[in-house]
């Protein structure tokens, strides 16, 4: 895979840290590893492998089948004020390409979120931090489909962290947690890191790329592919983005949910809660 990225350079003396290290297929039994939590804080960014069986993955798929069916039947367009993101398949049937607040929706999805392995992350990576279901978009589960109905084929490069100046605070630290549900080879799609970028500046974080609308491939960037039952964790101000499948229809499926994780003040969500600003700016990217 890191053969494949262009414009090599030309000496060592160029090399980029994500053209010279392979991603290892960490697991995660209990604690995080020393070797482990160095890779995440130098890098960014980690995998670990078979965090689930598949088996266990295909009951969260399945899950979210049902809560498409259910959310469909009620009509619901947001939960909490965060809008859901509509899509039709080529059979017409609707499905939503992201849903927030799915352990509040689905009792497969609350589950999921009580394995004590959360726990372990939030302690060594991201202490006094906590599980927040019920804050920003609580668990959100995102569904990648590229076909014409789809509204949610990709995503242009972004940091999370900026998402903190939307609720008029100071950027900070924030882990993104990702589980595959289903598989994401390259041809799917997928998360693209550049790596090392955690440790920038506000100045960097706002100015590097145009956030969203920007979805040009970084010949730096390093892709991450995963299976379905694997974790992966990066750092909310990390540069990265969801590369567009080059395969359509179903085979271009890519489902993955995303941990609330949370610090800084309790702002708990309900259903009169207001839509945040940058959910009103996304309209201009066509979802």
């Amino acid at each position: 895979m890191l053969d494949q990225l262009p414009n090599r350079p030309a000496s060592p003396s160029d090399l980029r840290a994500n053209r010279v290290i392979s991603i290892p297929d960490f697991h995660l039994e209990g604690q995080l590893t020393p070797e482990q939590i160095d890779f995440f804080e130098v890098y960014g960014f980690i995998r670990f492998k078979q965090f689930v069986p598949r088996e266990r993955a295909n009951e969260l798929y399945q899950a979210l089948l049902e809560l498409t069916d259910e959310l469909v039947k009620k009509g619901v367009d947001q939960i909490n004020g965060v809008p859901l993101i509509k899509g039709k398949r080529d059979d017409g049937s609707p499905y939503f390409g992201r849903i927030p607040f799915a352990s509040l929706q689905h009792p497969e999805f609350a589950k999921f979120l009580r394995d004590p392995r959360f726990q372990a992350i939030i302690d060594q990576l991201a202490p006094g931090s906590r599980l927040g279901e019920d804050e920003r978009d609580g668990l959100v589960v995102n569904r990648f489909r590229n076909e014409p109905g789809a509204k949610y084929k990709n995503l242009g490069w972004h940091t999370d962290s900026l998402r903190d100046l939307a609720y008029f605070e100071k950027p900070r630290r924030y882990l993104n947690v990702g589980f595959s549900i289903t598989d994401s080879p390259m041809k799917v799609g997928g998360l693209r890191v550049l790596p090392c970028t955690h440790n920038q500046s506000i100045a960097s974080m706002l100015t590097t790329k145009i956030h969203f609308f920007d979805m040009e491939p970084d010949p730096n960037e390093l892709a991450i592919e995963t299976e379905a039952g694997d974790l992966t964790i990066h750092d909310g101000r990390i540069w990265h983005r969801t590369a567009l499948a080059e395969v359509t229809g179903d085979a271009s499926e890519r489902c993955v949910t995303y941990l609330p994780i949370m610090d800084g003040p309790v702002i708990k969500k309900h259903e009169k809660s207001p839509t945040p600003v940058y959910f009103h700016l996304k309209k201009f990217l066509g979802y």
